[in-house]
């Protein structure tokens, strides 16, 4: 059976249904335990904000390092399937870990080395679930994409609430449930999944200058993510101290806990995508790094806005709502970037070796997120409003960076 005649459900493979719940609940864990990470480290293991921002920015770059290692052994050796059942478990039990102080790096370092295995092969199975001409597969990343934030909205509403009132260790430990519950729908919808693949031998006589051009866009690309993730990746550690201490979180009677603000942002993508993919279908969709660069300009905008807020307000917190309407812009910008950029990795791979390229994509994630722990190291030096302001530069430059990419990306994807 032809993948276009194969049962689908939503109109999609069945697979990418698979594929979407598993990742939903990957980024449940991640995200749970990312929620409460700074918190724990400040609050309960007492450690100074600048070490604590190193700490973060570490682990969250080496969790997108790894993945270089691990789609290769997966293309080579394990084969995807195998690769996301063991590194979804190692990542299960890192989790649970976390659950005990004197346990943190090695916990922090288990949930990283089965990121590594996991993080590359769940997304590279996507392509193979269509036929190289179906229209369906270059949206198909955005939709997967819901599925990431979907979990990314639940996990600072369970694990963020559990932490911040009955433990951080009970958070920590729904974060590992959640993992195991990934695993569950994984291997309960195997049978909706493509075969698996593994990269062929490349002949010496196969012409390569087509590739090399792809390798060094690709580089280029990853070069202005990196850029544009030092500033996008602070959500997690500058922004979310700014929402602790700089923004009056009451609400009628209630105080709005710190660790729900995160839950905006998924819960944004999950309601944005179906207007930004309808917008997309109205009129000519533009190329994959001019959504990129838009995007970046995008949360740069975020940025200088949250910039503006929080030097007006210097003599004392601002208003809730000016956190919410970060979130929407710099959600919008998110969208159009982010996954854009993990199809377009995944769409020029070559055969066989989808895990490792999408990998590289990770590389870039991982270069980002050590970038953005350094610059979040001036949040104890460097007054709010400037800081924010230094953030929305940065976006600035990976937008600028991106166009300057965009004549050679319509080359290469017309010549595929």
């Amino acid at each position: 059976m032809s993948h276009d005649s194969a049962p689908t459900w939503f109109g999609q493979p069945r697979g990418l249904t698979i594929l979407f719940l598993t990742e939903m609940w990957e980024q449940f864990s991640y995200y749970g335990m990312r929620a409460l990470l700074v918190y724990y480290m400040t609050r309960q293991l007492m450690i100074g904000q600048e070490k604590a921002s190193l700490i973060y920015g570490a682990y969250t770059a080496t969790s997108f390092f790894t993945p270089i290692f691990g789609g290769i052994i997966a293309d080579r050796w394990l084969g995807n399937r195998r690769a996301v059942i063991i590194g979804g478990t190692i990542m299960a039990i890192g989790h649970f870990l976390m659950t005990f102080d004197s346990l943190l790096y090695v916990a922090l370092a288990t949930i990283a080395l089965g990121n590594g295995l996991f993080l590359p092969s769940l997304p590279s199975q996507i392509n193979d679930l269509y036929e190289h001409h179906d229209p369906r597969r270059a949206r198909a990343y955005n939709i997967y994409y819901v599925g990431i934030n979907l979990g990314g909205f639940l996990a600072p509403l369970v694990c963020g609430t559990l932490g911040e009132f009955y433990g951080w260790h009970w958070g920590f430990a729904a974060a590992g449930v959640g993992m195991f519950l990934g695993l569950a729908v994984y291997t309960g919808g195997s049978k909706y999944l493509p075969a698996v693949q593994r990269a062929p031998a490349q002949s010496a006589s196969e012409p390569s200058t087509t590739s090399k051009n792809t390798v060094l866009l690709l580089i280029g690309i990853g070069v202005a993510v990196t850029v544009f993730r030092s500033a996008y990746e602070q959500v997690g550690n500058t922004v979310a101290l700014w929402a602790e201490t700089g923004v009056d979180r009451q609400v009628g009677a209630a105080v709005v806990p710190m660790t729900w603000f995160q839950a905006l942002n998924p819960l944004l993508v999950f309601l944005m995508t179906p207007l930004l993919l309808a917008r997309w279908r109205k009129r000519t969709e533009p190329s994959a790094t001019r959504k990129m660069a838009t995007g970046a300009f995008i949360v740069a905008l975020a940025y200088a806005a949250l910039a503006v807020v929080a030097e007006a307000s210097s003599r004392g917190p601002a208003s809730w709502i000016w956190l919410v309407g970060f979130f929407v812009i710099y959600t919008w910008g998110e969208l159009h970037i982010l996954p854009t950029g993990l199809g377009l990795f995944a769409r020029l791979a070559p055969a066989g070796l989808a895990a490792t390229t999408v990998a590289a994509w990770f590389l870039a994630t991982f270069s980002g997120n050590l970038t953005a722990g350094a610059v979040g190291t001036l949040w104890s030096s460097v007054n709010h409003g400037p800081f924010f302001a230094i953030l929305a530069v940065l976006a600035l430059a990976a937008g600028a960076m991106l166009l300057t990419l965009d004549r050679s990306t319509s080359r290469i994807e017309s010549e595929r």
